[in-house]
């Protein structure tokens, strides 16, 4: 119903390349319609196979940069000095801020002694809404050497929820960031289901055992899928295992398919391609409904 809150699944790795955008794209095209957003800010790419047309563009601001008032600066040097990232460079007996190294601590703004620095706001990048044949979306991209990606992370995930809730439509699949810092924190705090996508190598088990162990600090119920495990069948049983040791079921096995590549230069989900691999995505799929219904967690 419209304004209910709608189930936030998050598909995430412990590292990038294992397949999660892939999946992501190949689940919404399941869903019938679902709300997308995709989280992974610094390196966004699930546009590349859902093909969204977007119909609102928004700045983000966040943070601060100095940024040195020629006519003011005597050349003194205190904030060259103090400046703990090298953004202070000298140029013609005065100073100016490099904005790719100006952290925005504001330490020369507190000791310039003529007051010649301004502290301005930041923009770190854009957030857009979208329209895709599988339902709207919601995507960002972060400035080059910008910070704040969690933040950002943040503003994407409460859009994405905001529009499930006015369009009364059940679900939101976000397509989470590799690793276990803070955009990926941002991701899946408060969501109701995780999704980790592994692949069958010691580094991808390791790399588990992190994003699960965050799975759990949130309590949050998490389900293993494992791609490209026909790679290394031996280290797949034994990432299987492990996952059930830690609680997190497995809900199938993918296996290589060059279909995955396929469909990031065609720009459509992987499922259309591969007949063969759609029946395993779709059995995955109805795996990933059947657990989640064992943990409350539901969107029919």
């Amino acid at each position: 119903m419209k304004d209910e809150k709608p189930t936030e699944i998050v598909i995430i790795s412990g590292k990038g390349g294992t397949g999660k955008t892939s999946l992501t794209a190949a689940f919404a095209s399941l869903t019938g319609k679902c709300v997308l957003a995709d989280c992974d800010v610094d390196a966004a790419d699930l546009h590349l196979i859902v093909n969204p047309e977007v119909v609102e563009v928004h700045e983000f601001w966040s943070g601060h940069s100095a940024v040195i008032k020629a006519d003011r600066c005597n050349g003194c040097g205190v904030c060259a000095e103090y400046c703990r990232f090298d953004a202070v460079i000298p140029r013609d007996g005065r100073f100016w801020i490099d904005e790719l190294s100006c952290e925005g601590c504001g330490l020369c703004v507190r000791l310039c002694p003529e007051e010649a620095v301004d502290f301005i706001p930041r923009l770190c990048g854009h957030w857009m809404i979208s329209e895709t044949s599988f339902g709207p979306m919601v995507h960002a991209q972060l400035g080059i050497g910008a910070e704040n990606s969690g933040r950002l992370v943040s503003v994407v995930r409460k859009q994405a929820r905001e529009i499930a809730r006015r369009r009364a439509i059940p679900l939101v699949l976000v397509d989470g960031p590799p690793g276990i810092g803070c955009p990926v924190i941002s991701s899946v705090t408060g969501a109701d289901l995780v999704v980790v996508v592994v692949e069958p190598t010691l580094s991808g088990c390791h790399d588990m055992e992190r994003v699960i162990g965050l799975a759990k600090h949130f309590r949050i119920p998490a389900l293993v899928c494992l791609n490209r495990w026909d790679i290394n069948e031996k280290m797949a049983g034994s990432i299987e295992k492990k996952a059930r040791e830690l609680g997190a079921p497995v809900v199938g096995r993918i296996p290589y398919n060059p279909a995955f590549t396929r469909a990031q230069l065609t720009g459509e989900p992987v499922v259309r391609l591969d007949g063969r691999l759609a029946v395993i995505i779709e059995s995955i799929w109805q795996e990933i409904e059947r657990a989640g219904g064992e943990h409350g967690v539901s969107w029919k």
